[in-house]
């Protein structure tokens, strides 16, 4: 090695060390384990929004019948979810410090413009926070900043992860939910045809089948499947909008119940990445998207694509002349 490879080697190794200096967590005292908002309760708080890495962000707000999201028309977000994420957020404090330097922000990922997550939130009183979460130095460690100081600290109550921007992590994703023994017919309209399916036994099966068709049980129900249990992608909100392709649906399945009552799916447009669909159900008045994968087969089976596909004929040997 010669001797300039030694001195970049040296110069190496120093900047390595002092970059563990800056960065090893330090414990602070016995009035640094008080909370980061000591007087904070999670019923104070009165909306939360989280903005990602990717510059998505998700609104909650706190109604007089609970959680919801603003932005889908106050759809009901699940309280547990959101109280559990508050809990944790009273529960910050600055016992383990690891810089005091603005350097560090970025690299760390708690700067006001680059960051992992940024939590807005603000109380009954009208005061706003803003806490900044940035890299995970381990598993069940985060590193924070509460935006106007210089200190970053880490905290084990709080993860990335645990603050989704996709609306589907805080709600109650059941959109139908029917008890598919007490179903009795269901009907089918799409670009194909008109198709009404009909229980025998454990299958449903066609009413039009003609001779020599067999059913495919798969493709029936799961057909049915589908359309009496649906979960939510993302919700949409209560009023209709023409991008949603409602006026002339891909499909509309109607689903009658032994008891007489009717339910009805009407399927609209499907995204541009192909990845879902809105769908309206009868019983709620919520607009949705729902995956592509539930509620494809309603829009693009026709009658051959519900039959058992024959047999492939195997040759008859012919004999050597």
């Amino acid at each position: 090695m010669t001797r300039q490879q030694r001195i970049l080697a040296g110069v190496l190794v120093l900047q390595l060390v002092l970059s563990v200096l800056v960065f090893w967590p330090r414990e602070g005292g016995s009035a640094a384990a008080e909370p980061v908002f000591p007087d904070l309760k999670p019923e104070d708080v009165v909306s939360l929004t989280i903005t990602d890495d990717q510059g998505k962000s998700l609104t909650l707000a706190r109604m007089e019948d609970g959680w919801v999201l603003p932005a889908a028309d106050d759809f009901p977000v699940k309280e547990s979810t959101v109280t559990s994420i508050l809990e944790k957020l009273t529960r910050l404090n600055r016992v383990t410090l690891v810089t005091r330097t603005a350097d560090s922000h970025k690299q760390l990922k708690v700067a006001e413009d680059v960051f992992m997550r940024r939590l807005d939130f603000e109380t009954a009183d009208g005061t706003s926070h803003t806490v900044f979460l940035g890299t995970a130095p381990r598993y069940t460690a985060t590193h924070f900043r509460v935006d106007g100081e210089m200190e970053t600290y880490q905290t084990t109550e709080l993860a990335t992860w645990e603050l989704n921007t996709q609306p589907n992590n805080w709600i109650d994703t059941t959109y139908v939910d029917l008890d598919a023994a007490q179903l009795e017919k269901v009907t089918l309209e799409n670009a194909q045809g008109t198709f009404v399916l009909v229980r025998d036994g454990d299958t449903w099966t066609l009413t039009d089948l003609g001779e020599g068709e067999e059913i495919a049980p798969g493709k029936t129900n799961a057909l049915v499947r589908n359309a009496t249990s649906l979960m939510v992608l993302e919700p949409l909100g209560k009023t209709e909008q023409a991008s949603y392709g409602l006026a002339e649906p891909k499909a509309v399945v109607t689903l009658e119940m032994q008891d007489g009552t009717v339910h009805t799916l009407t399927v609209g447009a499907e995204s541009a990445e192909g990845d879902s669909y809105v769908v309206k159900y009868s019983d709620s008045p919520y607009y949705v998207r729902v995956a592509s994968y539930a509620v494809k087969a309603m829009v693009e089976n026709g009658h051959q694509d519900f039959l058992r596909e024959p047999p492939t004929p195997v040759p008859t040997p012919t004999s050597a002349p």
